[in-house]
């Protein structure tokens, strides 16, 4: 790596004060926030609010927030995005932390295809594989993506419909599929017990856009013979912070608590 210029460094630091808060600051602000000499505040203020990345506040004076530029550069960054590359690249990250197999996918109608699949450093035998299409209740990565979908919707996609099984563990009854749901809304997580394959159990978490909507799911799948409740106590984990660095690498930012 080169040498940082420090004025660029300072001038991203400041842009970065404004994802904080409401999203607006005043020079004296960033100021106190940074450590920053008042005249550098000043001249670093002055050029990005001269360049469009910074707009004066209309009625609050003194006042900053962000300007149009910097939704530019986002919207051309999210026009680039490609989510089975970004999902290879995760998938590997936690596959490689865990040992395990890792899948990401997305929801079409009342099935899951899959978009990325990082096999286990162990033999393991799956039915799943980059461009396969499942019954999304067999699955957890699937029935995370259902439980997003609201009741509406998912009474209408599930109308009519057989919900076939893959095993004898497998969800075939609507009331019990939709209880299902109803747990995994609350806990924000799914899992599968041994549904979709008969010697493997998954968890899996929700994976979010810029605009906050549901649009994956990345899974961890497991043996069932090292399946133990230490076991799924850290890959669900590992599914969560997998699952959130690739919502932020799809321009996802959680709401501030």
């Amino acid at each position: 790596m080169g040498r940082l210029v420090p004025a660029v460094t300072r001038a991203f630091d400041i842009l970065e004060l404004f994802l904080q808060g409401d999203g607006t600051l005043s020079a004296p602000e960033i100021t106190r926030r940074l450590q920053l000499p008042r005249t550098t505040t000043h001249e670093l203020v002055s050029t990005l609010a001269a360049r469009n990345y910074l707009v004066p506040v209309p009625e609050q004076p003194g006042r900053y927030r962000l300007g149009v530029r910097t939704y530019q550069l986002g919207s051309r960054y999210a026009e680039q995005l490609d989510l089975a590359a970004e999902g290879r690249q995760v998938a590997h990250e936690v596959a490689e932390s865990c040992g395990e197999t890792v899948h990401v996918a997305l929801l079409e109608d009342t099935d899951v295809i899959y978009v990325a699949k990082v096999d286990s450093t162990h033999a393991v035998r799956m039915v799943s594989a980059a461009g396969r299409r499942l019954p999304a209740h067999c699955t957890a990565v699937g029935k995370m993506l259902l439980a997003t979908l609201p009741e509406a919707e998912l009474d209408e996609r599930l109308e009519g419909r057989e919900l076939v099984a893959m095993t004898p563990r497998s969800l075939t009854d609507p009331d019990v599929l939709r209880a299902a749901l109803a747990e995994i809304r609350i806990l924000g997580v799914a899992l599968e017990q041994q549904e979709s394959n008969p010697d493997v159990s998954c968890v899996a978490a929700p994976v979010r856009d810029r605009s906050g909507a549901v649009v994956a799911a990345l899974s961890i799948s497991v043996p069932v013979h090292r399946w133990t409740e230490d076991r799924e106590n850290e890959l669900t984990a590992l599914a969560v912070e997998g699952a959130a660095e690739l919502s932020a690498r799809l321009g996802h930012r959680p709401a501030a608590r």
